[in-house]
């Protein structure tokens, strides 16, 4: 089946195949001549979880041969999971650069997230939260939601699990969350969301050998 299938792929114009087939195409194009450097713009734009979870292990695989990768992402969670090295685009302009800590350190540290159990328990579970706080507890009444800044990690939120239960407040989740790219190009660009038009952290570099 598998060589029935290629051998069809091998008579279509490459036009027609699909996102994960021409991205697959282009890379091999690219690899011909096995360059020290490569160039990716936005390559897993369009493609299903498996092909992008295959690109990057493609990537991973030829960094570790010793190339060197420039690659455009408007997906921060890619920047995070490939990048040795980010610079940060905003409006064609270089806001920040460096590694993925030390971008997430300039965001501030740790937060523990609570949900509530429920409506009634909110505020109550706020007063304990905010004791913990090192800055403005963001609480979010239709789900329950309270955002915690902290500076410290398990302990703290030992401590203050150990609380809201002496107080008969437990919550119905609660855990530690460090900063995400996400937070830290909300963070440096003063945005509140974004749209398809955004721009994200670019050129993610990972240089080989």
């Amino acid at each position: 089946m598998a060589v029935t299938r290629a051998r069809a792929n091998r008579n279509r114009l490459a036009g027609t195949y699909s996102g994960g087939m021409r991205c697959r195409l282009d890379l091999a194009a690219a690899l011909v001549m096995r360059p020290p450097v490569i160039f990716l713009d936005e390559p897993t734009t369009g493609l299903d979880p498996y092909n992008r979870m295959a690109l990057w292990e493609l990537v991973d695989a030829l960094v570790e041969q010793g190339t060197t990768i420039l690659l455009t992402t408007q997906y921060l969670e890619e920047a995070d999971r490939l990048a040795d090295d980010i610079v940060v685009v905003d409006h064609g302009r270089v806001i920040a650069h460096g590694s993925s800590d030390e971008l997430k350190a300039r965001t501030g540290g740790s937060r523990i997230e609570i949900v509530a159990r429920d409506a009634d328990r909110l505020t109550a579970t706020v007063a304990v939260a905010t004791g913990f706080a090192v800055g403005k507890v963001v609480a979010d009444r239709h789900s329950r939601r309270i955002a915690v800044p902290i500076d410290g990690g398990a302990e703290v939120l030992a401590a203050m699990i150990h609380e809201l239960d002496r107080r008969g407040l437990l919550p119905d989740d609660i855990g530690l969350r460090r900063p995400t790219l996400d937070d830290v190009f909300l963070s440096l660009t003063g945005l509140t969301g974004t749209s398809a038009d955004d721009p994200a952290l670019q050129p993610v570099g990972r240089k080989g050998g």
